[in-house]
Formats: structure tokens, C-alpha cells, sequence
């Protein structure tokens, strides 16, 4: 597939939700993973701010990006903060050399193995409603079309969870994004048992899981919620697990 083909599916993929029933955990994860997929990134990470306008982890190309995140918040210091809070790119910070802008984000995440980070609000004219992380294990600019490219992702993504919230007359951030952040728990909890079950580490099972939703053409949340509500065996998910495993990933034993 070449990168033309990449963009335009991450595209189509954030606007087919205007159209379909919205899963907004699977679109953002589709969305962090199309940043990876077009060499944007190492790893991604998106926020969402709630009703109080806390930032919460929705969605993470990997459990080493997710983990990240979650140190950032914990510790009030990073780039997502920063793009959140002042609606602007935060683009092209050299990790090692960033110690007293983030004097405990950027040693963590050099530690965590990525020496640039990269920024972008998710943003409608005014109104910010989250960022997005992109994370390079190397210490390299990815240049401006490559910024332009991410904000633009960025900002559909934005364009789509605002119309869903339209759609449903309802407000964004204590209704929709409240459910999301429940959703969020849920599919934690499906992985951690997918994880055991299938003896793997986290990404592989959440990679189990979203292939499971897809094969069977239901929601990633709705079965993450079926399956920690017991209503769906943990070895019904398992076994699609060689059919539909990412290309090129590999069971990692725990």
C-alpha cells in the first residue's frame, strides 16, 4: 500500500464516523495507529478533556505510549498539556534536552526509549477538546508537510466527535465523552483479561480484541463491556487471535 493509500484510509476511517454508529475509543485508536502506520510516529497518544476539563487517556498505539500519558498526567507536565492548555502545536521537542521545560516528563520518556515528541490540540476554531501525542524513538524534525498532515488528522478527528455530539443533542463533555471515559475502563479491564488468559502482553491483546470487534462487525467498546460483564467468554475472543492477528506481530509471553 503506498503512503497516499495510508492517508487517505486514516482519513476515511475518522469520517466514516460521521456517517455510521460512533465508537469514539475505536476511531481515536484508529487514529494513533494511522500516525504510526504513516511514519509520523513511534507511538501515539490522544487525551480528551471530561466535563472539568481534566485531560484522561482515550486511546494509544501502544501500552508503552499509554503508560506515558499516564505519567504525563499524573505529573501535570508534557506536551499534551501544553497544546491542550494553549491551543497550539507543540512541535519538534528534543526529549534530552527538554529537562527543564519537563524536568520529569522528559527523563521518563527517554528512559521509556523516545528522544522526540510532537503535539497537536484537537481543535475546532475555538474550542479545544483534547491532544494528540506523536512519540519517534529517534531525534528527528518530521518536517512541516509531515505537521501539517498531523494537525489536519487532528483536526477531522475533532470535526467528527463534535458532530456526534450534535448529532445526539446532548453535551459533549458530560454525556459522550463521560461514556467514553467509562468505555475507556472497560476495555482496559478486557485487555488485562485477554492478556492472562492468552498469557501475552497488553498490546497483543488489545490487538486480540479490536480484531475480534471487527471480525464479528460489533463495536470495540461493546465487547469489551460484554466480555468483562461475563456475558461473552474470554475464549471466544482468544480464539480468533491467529486468524486475525496484525500482520508481523508476535505473541510476546508474559
Amino acid at each position: 500500500m503506498t503512503r497516499e493509500d495510508l492517508i487517505a484510509d486514516t482519513f476515511v476511517g475518522i469520517v466514516d464516523s460521521l456517517v455510521d454508529d460512533f465508537d469514539i475509543i475505536d476511531m481515536l485508536t484508529g487514529l494513533t495507529q494511522g500516525c504510526v502506520d504513516l511514519g509520523l510516529a513511534t507511538a501515539s497518544g490522544i487525551l480528551l478533556a471530561d466535563q472539568d476539563a481534566k485531560l484522561r487517556v482515550m486511546a494509544a498505539s501502544s501500552e508503552r505510549a499509554h503508560l506515558l500519558e499516564l505519567f504525563q498526567l499524573q505529573n501535570d507536565e508534557g506536551p499534551c498539556l501544553e497544546a491542550f492548555s494553549t491551543g497550539e502545536p507543540v512541535v519538534h521537542l528534543d526529549l534530552p534536552a527538554a529537562g527543564d521545560r519537563w524536568p520529569r516528563f522528559a527523563p521518563e520518556a527517554v528512559r521509556t526509549g523516545f528522544y522526540t515528541v510532537h503535539a497537536f490540540p484537537l481543535r475546532l476554531r475555538i474550542s479545544v477538546i483534547g491532544a494528540m501525542n506523536l512519540f519517534s524513538a529517534e531525534r528527528r524534525d518530521i518536517g512541516e508537510p509531515a505537521s501539517h498532515l498531523a494537525q489536519a488528522l487532528a483536526d477531522v478527528a475533532s470535526i467528527a466527535i463534535l458532530q456526534d455530539q450534535m448529532i445526539r443533542q446532548s453535551d459533549l463533555r458530560a454525556g459522550e465523552l463521560q461514556h467514553a471515559l467509562d468505555s475507556r475502563v472497560a476495555i482496559e479491564q478486557a485487555k488485562g483479561m485477554l492478556a492472562e488468559r492468552a498469557n501475552v502482553d497488553m498490546d497483543e491483546a488489545f490487538a486480540m480484541l479490536r480484531a475480534y470487534a471487527r471480525s464479528v462487525r460489533r463495536h470495540l467498546t461493546e465487547v469489551a463491556m460484554h466480555l468483562v460483564g461475563g456475558t461473552m467468554a474470554v475464549d471466544e475472543v482468544a480464539a480468533v487471535e491467529r486468524l486475525y492477528r496484525p500482520e508481523g506481530s508476535e505473541t510476546s509471553s508474559r
